[in-house]
């Protein structure tokens, strides 16, 4: 007998890699557990317009960086005659439009593609280095130090000052160091000057706020403080901000988010919409590594079949449950398989119609065949051109009475119920009836159970986009077949024992 410990072993380990390989490939490349599972995906549109004074011209247009929440699957730009292409300086990225001589109104476009994902995260840049104090003007410097040291006292850490600058800032009646440094610096540059002159580390950043169907929209200026290895984003009106899921960063660097040589006027708006679309079709828009190796770089034609192929070993689990715990007969050990297989391409009522209408035909005819006292081979053979021909009237008979289920009879495989009928024949001929009815009955009752499991829309999901949970089924099936035990089926026998029992 086979030792215990290296079986366990091996069924521990086919589990541990199929279910470690599939979390792993959801994780890392965004291949949905579920069916149907949607993201959603913002479609954003900068419109750079400006006027051209003839000659040469240059259009710069920062870029968002990566962040996280947002994975970028597509962007373009689009100016007919201009060149295009995308420059990097530092982390910030650029859209780059040049042309040798325009003039009058120009009109530039760049669109990009974004899926909102709160589980895409990107490690924060920190500052450049230690946070240099800003340079101030009398009497602007004096009202700023005053400011810091009235606020010093009641603040422990970053987050506490930014809130009590902001605090301070909108007060009513405004306090008259706010009211002095206001009339040189917006709102947001003066929050950012101040933290950096009290040692603390913040810049100002163009957020651009995500809202379907909005158009011509303008990027707000924000303001993020370090903190704790994080850049905490904060709005000079309201404070810190506590959500900024539909909030996108655009531009967080020194470039300033549009630059034109050459031209006068110019501005960017924005336009955006969203909308929903399938997990599964956005990790294959995006070619994630995970799906290079995938069922998914195969032509479409194998895809389809292989959509079937993969059902196989659902099938085969249900046919081992069935037969070794239960104890269900059938005509055939793995036959009921590719019956339901064929279910699935015929559905399950018109499938089993014409699986008992052939199969009857063709014991009729089977029966002819024995007087003639055929060789297997020739027998096997004459049953295999009897069901083609079988077939094929059906399905013209189905086509002719406008029965468009019964031309789905040709996915039922040829050899496999010549081989049913032949097989049943001799069943018929040296067990008698009953047990040829037992037998096929059975047959049908596994092939309808493992369609019904097979059609599950989430374990075709499964079967096709994590194929390694076959691993899982190797291991269901190999414990399965050290079973020993009665069949459930054969308990039946002991119930004569249950009034003794009692007694």
């Amino acid at each position: 007998m086979t030792n215990q410990g290296p079986f366990l072993f091996l069924v521990a380990l086919l589990v541990a890699a199929g279910i470690g390989t599939a979390a792993f490939r959801h994780a890392s490349y965004r291949i949905p557990l579920l069916p149907g599972e949607q993201q959603t995906v913002w479609q954003v549109e900068a419109r750079v317009e400006y006027t051209a004074l003839g000659g040469a011209t240059q259009t710069y247009l920062t870029l968002p960086p990566e962040q996280s929440g947002f994975r970028l699957i597509e962007e373009t730009g689009a100016a007919p005659g201009f060149g295009f292409n995308i420059t990097t300086q530092g982390i910030q990225r650029r859209a780059h439009w040049t042309k040798r001589d325009a003039s009058g109104q120009q009109i530039l476009f760049f669109k990009l593609a974004l899926v909102q994902d709160p589980a895409h995260a990107v490690d924060a840049a920190p500052p450049h280095g230690p946070v240099e104090a800003p340079h101030w003007d009398e009497p602007y410097r004096t009202a700023a130090f005053q400011l810091i040291d009235t606020l010093l006292p009641i603040t422990a850490d970053p987050q506490s000052m930014a809130v009590q600058l902001i605090d301070v800032m909108n007060r009513r009646p405004a306090d008259p160091n706010v009211s002095l440094l206001r009339d040189r610096y917006s709102d947001p540059i003066l929050l950012a000057r101040l933290l950096n002159t009290a040692g603390i580390a913040a810049r100002t950043v163009q957020v651009l706020e995500l809202e379907d169907g909005r158009r011509r929209q303008g990027l707000a200026e924000h303001v993020q403080v370090w903190h704790q290895g994080i850049w905490h984003l904060y709005h000079t009106g309201t404070g810190r901000v506590p959500d900024d899921a539909n909030l996108l960063l655009w531009q967080t660097e020194t470039p300033s988010v549009l630059e034109v040589t050459g031209g006068t006027n110019s501005r960017v708006t924005f336009s955006m919409i969203s909308q929903a679309r399938s997990m599964l079709e956005l990790a294959a828009d995006i070619r994630a590594p995970g799906f290079s190796l995938s069922l998914y770089s195969l032509p479409i034609a194998e895809q389809g079949m292989f959509k079937l192929i993969m059902l196989l070993p659902v099938g085969a689990l249900v046919v081992v449950f069935m037969r070794i715990i239960v104890g269900i007969r059938t005509s055939g050990t793995f036959m009921p398989v590719l019956i339901a297989l064929a279910f699935l391409q015929t559905e399950l009522i018109p499938g089993l119609l014409s699986f008992i209408l052939v199969v009857s035909i063709g014991l009729l005819i089977r029966s002819y065949l024995s007087s003639l006292n055929l060789l297997l081979v020739a027998r096997i053979a004459t049953l295999v051109i009897l069901v083609i021909g079988i077939i094929s009237v059906f399905s013209v008979v189905s086509y002719q009475l406008g029965l468009m289920s019964g031309l789905t009879i040709t996915f039922f495989p040829m050899i496999i119920m010549a081989w049913t009928i032949e097989r049943m024949s001799i069943i018929w001929e040296e067990e008698g009836p009953p047990e040829v009815l037992l037998q096929g009955g059975g047959s049908l009752l596994v092939a309808t159970l493992a369609y019904l499991v097979m059609d599950q829309q989430i374990v075709r999901h499964l079967a096709f986009n994590f194929p390694e949970l076959h691993l899982l089924i190797l291991a269901m099936v190999l414990i399965l077949g050290r079973y020993t035990g009665y069949r459930l089926l054969e308990l039946r026998r002991f119930a004569s024992f249950g009034p003794i029992a009692r007694k």
